[in-house]
């Protein structure tokens, strides 16, 4: 395994899109118009993330932009509708001093057309000194991000382009941030991550580095790249799929995949993010909501709650201009705010959290499955001498489930194991230690 960076595998990330959460205006401010300090409201949710569970505040964009902040104009400037950069550092501060980390989202594929370094390249062409910087088609316009006119695509084969990434990035971490995550890393070469992870890591040896790739050889990205992790979007498929589905084997298929990545390294694991469907929308029975949760927070991997799905926020992804509102709703300024029927799903996240917190070698460890139907599994998960039981049923019907022969110990869920079986009522799920 690659050595990475020893605090990320106690991490547990909040993941906020702060545009959406504090309410901001959809498009950039007018240059003239005074910056909105909306920072400071996520200040206040920070004593709710840590009894949630979670010691990490995963930030999505915060630099300005033009609209949803993926299309970044300055990467040195905090946009003006959530405030300025004494507004960022304070937040910083803030969450370091109640052992929180701070996560940064850095769009280093592409930027929008006002980045002052495109304007200039598209008004003077190859007389500007940042010609270079972007790459022309046949037709004499420039390439753009998977089809999106208003998202040019840098030229990472210019060396200085990466120097430019590698400022922005020890820019921040100077300033106290603890990592970043790289949007879009898949449609980077893994040469310029390369380059920019070796440079960044002799100033920052602790940052910590996750790339947001989707599909593909993820072992292999993480390796040649140098990042310390990669969003694990297989495991997040399989696990919504396999429950609407009533097939568990695909579940039991990816879980062996998910092994094997972490020979290589620690992969992040999610079951909601600022681009995907909510998952209290996306499954078809809201009993495997519970079931979702167990297999995040029993399984390898460096987890992130999407805010709002510890209370079971519905929201679904449209393909459409302003597709991506309802999954990235505004909340309420403290949480007296939230809905009453929302607080049983975060109390369960509290419980599953916090027994996590008490398995910290879960973050590594390795699954082994037992018994596998199409609506029910019992899986167990190991590191070193530790061993935990994991047992979940779709079925209206109760079943009854093989376990290896040991001394289990139930401590969450409503399992009633024996020896070598654990009997489960119907959509039930349950834990066990091995005594």
């Amino acid at each position: 395994m690659m050595g990475g960076v020893d605090w990320s595998m106690h991490a547990i990330w909040w993941h906020v899109y702060p545009l959406g959460f504090t309410g901001a205006e959809r498009e950039a401010l007018p240059p003239d118009a005074p910056a909105v300090p909306r920072l400071a409201k996520l200040s206040d949710w920070l004593d709710y993330l840590v009894e949630l569970g979670c010691n990490g505040l995963a930030l999505g964009p915060v630099f300005a932009s033009e609209t949803h902040g993926y299309d970044t104009v300055d990467h040195y400037r905090i946009d003006s509708r959530l405030g300025t950069e004494e507004d960022l550092l304070a937040l910083i501060e803030q969450a370091h001093e109640r052992g929180v980390r701070v996560l940064l989202d850095g769009v280093f594929n592409h930027v929008g057309r006002s980045f002052p370094a495109f304007a200039e390249a598209d008004r003077d062409g190859a007389r500007s000194a940042y010609a270079s910087w972007f790459r022309t088609r046949e037709d004499g316009g420039y390439l753009t991000f998977e089809g999106h006119d208003h998202l040019v695509t840098l030229n990472h084969d210019e060396p200085a382009v990466a120097g430019y990434v590698v400022d922005v990035m020890t820019h921040w971490l100077d300033r106290g941030a603890d990592g970043w995550r790289l949007d879009a890393a898949y449609a980077v070469p893994v040469s310029f991550w390369r380059q920019v992870t070796e440079r960044v890591r002799d100033r920052h040896p602790d940052a910590w580095l996750v790339g947001e790739v989707i599909h593909g050889d993820y072992a292999g990205f993480v390796q040649e790249s140098g990042l310390d992790s990669i969003s694990q979007y297989e495991l997040w498929k399989a696990v919504w799929s396999s429950l609407n589905d009533r097939n568990l084997h695909e579940l039991g298929w990816t879980l062996g995949r998910h092994n094997a990545m972490l020979e290589t390294f620690v992969p992040q694991t999610f079951v909601g993010n600022h681009d995907v469907t909510r998952l209290a929308s996306r499954l078809d029975d809201e009993r495997s909501l519970a079931h979702a949760l167990v297999v995040l927070l029993t399984v390898g991997g460096v987890p992130s709650i999407y805010y709002g799905d510890e209370q079971a926020f519905r929201g679904i992804k449209e393909e459409r201009a302003g597709g991506d509102d309802a999954i990235r709703p505004a909340f309420p300024d403290s949480p007296a705010g939230l809905a009453e029927d929302g607080w049983d799903y975060y109390r369960l996240h509290q419980e599953l959290i916090g027994l996590r917190r008490r398995h910290p070698w879960l973050v590594s460890a390795r699954v082994s499955v037992c018994a596998l139907t199409n609506t029910a599994m019992a899986y167990t998960v190991a590191g070193g001498r530790q061993r935990l039981a994991v047992a979940l049923n779709l079925d209206e019907q109760p079943v009854d489930l093989e376990l290896p022969a040991a001394e289990w110990s139930c401590l969450a869920g409503d399992g009633e194991f024996r020896a070598d079986r654990v009997a489960l009522p119907p959509a039930g799920w349950a834990i066990a230690m091995e005594r």
